[in-house]
């Protein structure tokens, strides 16, 4: 899986952008000194993929129950995006620990 990082950080930013409510420019949480800002962002975000995960969980089981309402399409889509959001989570969780093991072998 190919992701470029110049696409995800842009769409990240317009993310941070939206929650913050600015258009531009040093946001809030940039200027945030303390951890708070980002250790809520990132609950926030594991918490959006562990509700995707569930509704695509519901789904599956509701369209093995025989529901009327729903489409394999559907289910699929859902299992699909849960996929992927809960992929971009690993990775990011992955460049954290990265970025961490440098900081901690810096000399002082």
């Amino acid at each position: 899986m190919d992701i470029k990082a110049n696409s995800l950080y842009q769409e990240m930013q317009a993310m941070t952008s939206q929650i913050t409510g600015t258009s531009g420019g040093l946001s809030r949480v940039e200027t945030n000194n303390n951890g708070g800002q980002f250790a809520d962002m990132l609950t926030q975000a594991l918490d959006t993929v562990n509700g995707m995960q569930k509704e695509s969980r519901s789904m599956q089981t509701r369209f093995d129950l025989g529901d009327p309402d729903l489409s394999l399409a559907d289910v699929m889509i859902a299992k699909e995006k849960s996929g992927i959001a809960f992929e971009a989570t690993v990775q990011v969780r992955n460049k954290l620990l990265e970025a961490y093991k440098s900081i901690m072998n810096m000399p002082v």
